[in-house]
Order: C-alpha cells, then sequence, then structure tokens
C-alpha cells in the first residue's frame, strides 16, 4: 500500500517550477492593470461624451424656446 506523498509527482513539480518565468509573470500582471485602466478610461470618457452632450442639447433646446417665445412678442 502506498502513502500519498510517494504518489506526489515531485520530479515532475520540480521541472515545472524550475520553468516558471517570474519576470514574464510580472509583465502579464501589469499589462492586466493597464489594459483595465484604458478600459475604464474609454468607458469613463463615453460617459462623460454623452452627459456632456446631453447638456448641450439641452442649453441649445432651452435657447430655442426662448428665442421662438420673444418672436411671439411674450415677455
Amino acid at each position: 500500500m502506498t502513502t500519498v506523498a510517494e504518489r506526489v509527482p515531485l520530479d515532475r513539480i520540480e521541472q515545472r517550477a524550475r520553468g516558471a518565468h517570474p519576470g514574464r509573470a510580472a509583465l502579464t500582471v501589469i499589462a492586466a492593470v493597464l489594459f483595465g485602466l484604458g478600459w475604464a478610461a474609454f468607458k469613463a470618457l463615453a460617459v462623460a461624451w454623452f452627459v456632456v452632450a446631453w447638456c448641450g442639447s439641452a442649453v441649445a433646446e432651452g435657447w430655442v424656446s426662448a428665442r421662438d417665445s420673444q418672436r411671439a412678442g411674450a415677455p
């Protein structure tokens, strides 16, 4: 009967650990953070642009309404 410790593939684990590249893992984390920042910035800009466009449209509608009421003779 074998024990659990005897069934653990220590040689394969050691080979895999020696093949790991911490620099590549660090670059992957940095790239993920920068990608996330870019994505969030785009989303924020898209929302901000919509808000600015909506406010500008509201001002334009108010301007037109005031102009039209003045032309009609209303105070």
